[in-house]
């Protein structure tokens, strides 16, 4: 099955780290030189990550950068696929930048992102894990997993979900004018989902730190769920007793559920979902190809959902 997980391949010499740079990493960590190495001294854009393969990456080739960076939803942007790369580069500030932990958990607080990255450096936790994409696409991501996160600031027994909180300023977002949902975005996951090895905490994409406009400068990526399960400029994640409501959920009950999970045989109200063309494929005649269950890593989550009615929990 061509989604289906495998042992990473190659990489790319996108996604490759100088041999020299990754044996010494932990040591430039603790030299406190690790900050040129993610992105703290120099452009943001021209910076490379240390990372190693993910345990799940898939074997399929990676969708064009240029076409990753330049087809994007992020709407706090603009609506057309065009308006983040357009804009986000110029507007969004990305140093910087905190995250808030909250809620449930015995160790809250505000995470600086360069504090995280080097955390992740130092537990050699950052990973390039080549995903296919719910949108139909194959993008190696650069993260750290959220589990590790979770597990330092240790969740109460009442912490049941997590909610991911964008960032919501007009001065940087445009999008923001328009009602297209309540904002400030917002998604949840449950916290077995959230634990699991496949839920990343991204800091990049094809060995470098994010662009602005794929969500810099920290993301979540759910391979098994469609794009818009994954929170982008993320600013607060919440620990909480109660399932969230997620945007677009919020907005349209009938259409979207909390869950989000790619399921083929689930048809959204106004389309099907039983078949999908990857970006880059273009043209009306270019052959479409089987939309997999849970996007192919069915053998990894499904256990996840046993016993629930997935047309119901959609």
């Amino acid at each position: 099955m061509p989604n289906c997980p495998r042992p990473a391949p190659e990489p790319s010499p996108s996604e490759i780290t100088p041999p020299a740079v990754w044996q010494r990493r932990r040591e430039l960590v603790q030299a406190g030189v690790a900050a040129g190495l993610i992105g703290v001294a120099a452009p943001l854009r021209a910076q490379k990550l240390p990372a190693k393969p993910g345990p799940y990456s898939t074997m399929e080739k990676a969708t064009p950068e240029k076409l990753v960076k330049e087809y994007c939803n992020f709407y706090e942007f603009g609506t057309d696929k065009e308006d983040p790369a357009r804009l986000a580069p110029k507007l969004l500030k990305t140093r910087p930048w905190t995250v808030q932990v909250e809620g449930e958990v015995k160790k809250p607080g505000a995470y600086d992102i360069d504090m995280l990255l080097k955390l992740a450096a130092m537990e050699d936790r950052i990973y390039r894990l080549r995903c296919v994409e719910a949108w139909s696409a194959v993008v190696p991501w650069v993260g750290y997993p959220l589990a590790e996160l979770i597990k330092r600031v240790e969740p109460t027994g009442n912490a049941k979900f997590v909610e991911f909180v964008t960032l919501a300023d007009p001065k940087q977002m445009p999008g923001l004018r328009a009602s297209v949902i309540d904002w400030p975005y917002v998604e949840g996951l449950r916290m077995d989902e959230a634990m699991h090895p496949l839920t990343l905490l991204t800091f990049g994409m094809y060995g470098e730190v994010l662009p602005a406009q794929n969500g810099a400068p920290l993301r979540i990526v759910v391979p098994w769920k469609y794009g818009f399960k994954s929170g982008k400029s993320l600013v607060k994640i919440r620990f909480v007793e109660k399932q969230p409501v997620n945007s677009w959920q919020r907005s349209n009950p009938s259409e979207y559920g909390f869950y989000s999970n790619v399921n083929p045989n689930k048809d959204h109200p106004r389309w099907s979902q039983a078949t999908e063309r990857r970006l880059g494929e273009d043209g009306l005649f270019a052959k479409r190809r089987p939309t997999l269950m849970f996007n192919g890593y069915g053998e990894q989550v499904a256990s996840l959902y046993a016993g629930m009615d997935l047309n119901k929990f959609y």
